[in-house]
């Protein structure tokens, strides 16, 4: 498999390897048949059988370069651009035809179908003899891939296995994934996307998005002019600093935004040509990258102040220019000082969200609203007690107050007193306002200091206790007894990723409260036995939001966001919880119908933007759930003349 990769991202790279490797070379030998790789990868069957009869001729003791050249070149074919007298000191131009032949069309992932061509498509298209004669339609391809998947047993080799998919039958890629989207969703997304990342250097073959480095300062826009697809209309980009909860990773937090995409075109049904994923690389702190050899990005240490600000705004100019008004950037991992920052600089000038911020504040809002039906009361009913203070928590708890604020009818401040925020010096009160960071000072309450969480749970009392610290481990059992003691249905969100960085597991979760804990996570895991019930976790994933917020944003022509609009999103997230799932114990409906649910909340979100006046797409669809459902790309194989 590994070699069947190579030779289809990288043939030149496939020959020297295996020339450099054959068997019986002396050094000389191999230096010299490493001379003719590049030959070969021009020449075609034809020219593979020539140098067959010429490394016959090496092995017996002559030099390549006593060989007469018109036996050698090309089977006779001029050498029109000098490529096969080229050396690595001698520069060529790689020029290539683009013709509408059957080859062309295999290697095109936007347009291949594999065995699925039927018999005339072949005989139209080229195709005749370059595949094997049987025939599979589309439904075959994917139970085929799907049982080759399943005999993986590392998730990694999963989720390499389904980026090439991607990368060679974008169609099918997508099939597989809406049709199956609970079994694969962790294997391209979370929680193998973070492992994905960690090897990334390892493991990457072809660009799957654009990489905008500092060596490109001063023509971002001309880098962007590179990408081929010119309507885009959602750009994910990040900047590696703070990947999950595994911390600055680089240029190889890439596999976030592809993977974040994926899912835009799987759960939101946006086109997958109008999605351009971006990685901006400004350097790396991470010690280890920077000594890897096989890193792939800058090595260097990460720019910050004025550099990385004046980057990142000459960045954001580019793509408004380039892309239009309505492009909408979704900002990804990056470390809470540039977080907020961004956040807050760019939403009046672009249509800017950040995930970590607010699509996570949405998903676990809409988790709370459902789980109201279980535990009883209202939102203002209710004590939050957070174990995290940075993007993800502070969000989350702002957009609680916001929530509160709208049924309530009452201010925010008032609200967030309701709300204790715990970070890695303690529950944070007003005696530390000087020493922490601008976005926890609205949560410093009166109170005395206090430092384990497990002390501010007996002081607190909250009914509600939600992980967002990135570290494991973090809710022990005392803490989860605790909770369990003065809450007859205790609700634990453990929300960080990956799965290794969970503030608790499921089963810890139910085990500690004897079954009564209305638990969901993160990252997935798998349904808990106790006392003869099965008991079924909730997954608090921001990809229940993304997508549909995105949908309903892009098909109603919003030109900014506006926490109306998350609120929206929560809404309609919540409704779609049945009582079946209630009875589960579960406050998220299934994936399984994650696109039905995406359309509703695209239908949601669009509503709130005509009625705030942000839409430009004039007039207003009458029925805004058909239209979303409209607006799906579909993974469907077209026909061809």
């Amino acid at each position: 498999m590994i070699r069947n990769v190579l030779i289809e991202s990288n043939e030149l790279l496939f020959e020297q390897i295996f020339f450099s490797n054959l068997c019986g070379f002396s050094n000389s030998q191999r230096k010299a048949s490493a001379c003719c790789c590049v030959v070969v990868s021009a020449l075609g069957n034809n020219g593979r059988a020539v140098m067959e009869s010429t490394l016959k001729e090496i092995r017996n003791g002559g030099s390549v370069l006593d060989l007469d050249p018109k036996s050698t070149v090309g089977g006779g074919v001029r050498d029109v651009y000098g490529e096969d007298r080229a050396t690595e000191d001698q520069l060529v131009t790689p020029w290539t035809t683009s013709v509408a032949s059957g080859y062309s069309l295999l290697r095109d992932p936007h347009h291949n179908k594999g065995l699925a061509f039927n018999d005339k498509e072949r005989d139209a298209h080229y195709l005749t003899g370059l595949l094997p004669p049987a025939i599979f339609n589309q439904d075959l391809q994917e139970r085929r891939i799907l049982h080759n998947l399943r005999q993986y047993e590392v998730p990694l080799q999963r989720y390499m296995a389904m980026m090439d998919l991607q990368e060679r039958n974008e169609r099918l890629f997508y099939k597989l994934l809406i049709d199956n989207v609970e079994e694969l969703l962790p294997v391209v997304y979370t929680p193998t996307v973070g492992e994905a990342c960690q090897k990334y250097g390892s493991i990457f073959r072809r660009p799957q998005g654009l990489y905008i480095s500092l060596k490109e300062k001063g023509r971002i826009l001309e880098v962007l002019k590179n990408w081929p697809e010119k309507t885009i209309q959602v750009i994910v980009v990040t900047d590696g600093e703070r990947i999950l909860g595994l911390g600055d990773l680089g240029c190889q937090g890439m596999g976030i935004p592809v993977g974040k995409l994926s899912l835009y075109t799987a759960l939101g049904g946006l086109r997958p040509s109008a999605c351009l994923p971006i990685t901006i690389d400004v350097g790396t702190n991470n010690e280890k990258l920077l000594n890897d050899e096989f890193y792939i990005g800058l090595k260097q240490k990460r720019a910050t102040g004025k550099e990385y600000a004046d980057f990142l705004h000459e960045f954001m100019g580019a793509v408004k220019q380039n892309y239009g008004e309505k492009v909408l950037i979704q900002f990804e991992d990056f470390a809470n000082h540039n977080a907020f920052e961004l956040l807050t600089k760019y939403s009046t000038t672009h249509l800017v969200f950040n995930d970590d911020i607010q699509g996570t504040a949405s998903v676990v809002l809409a988790g709370l609203v459902a789980a109201l039906k279980l535990i009883g009361g209202s939102l203002n009913d209710h004590r939050f007690l957070f174990l995290g203070a940075g993007e993800a928590g502070t969000g989350i708890a702002e957009l609680i107050a916001l929530e509160m604020s709208k049924q309530k009818g009452n201010p925010v401040e008032e609200n967030r007193k309701k709300i204790w925020l715990v970070d890695s010096k303690g529950l944070i009160v007003k005696s530390r306002i000087d020493s922490i960071q601008h976005f926890k000072k609205p949560w410093a309450h009166d109170h005395e200091p206090v430092k384990k969480l497990l002390d501010a749970v007996k002081a607190i009392k909250p009914t509600v206790l939600i992980g967002t610290s990135g570290v494991g481990r973090t809710f022990t059992k005392e803490v989860i007894e605790e909770m369990a003691l003065l809450n007859e249905k205790p609700l634990i969100l453990a929300l960080s990723n990956p799965t290794s960085q969970s503030e608790c597991t499921a089963e810890e979760a139910y085990a500690w409260t004897q079954g009564r804990a209305i638990f969901a996570s993160g990252s997935p895991f798998n349904p808990v036995e106790y006392d003869g019930k099965q008991l079924v976790p909730g997954q608090a994933n921001n990809a229940y939001i993304f997508p549909g917020l995105g949908l309903g944003l892009i098909m109603s022509g919003a030109i900014r966001m506006h926490d109306d609009l998350l609120l929206a999103a929560s809404e309609a997230l919540a409704k779609q919880v049945t009582q079946e799932n209630f009875d589960k114990g579960l406050i998220y409906p299934p994936f399984t119908n994650i696109r039905k649910i995406s359309a509703h909340i695209a239908a949601n979100v669009a509503a709130k933007a005509y009625e705030l006046g942000l839409a430009s797409r004039l007039p207003r669809p009458e029925n805004l759930v058909e239209y979303a459902e409209s607006c799906m790309y579909s993974p469907i194989y077209r026909n061809y003349r």
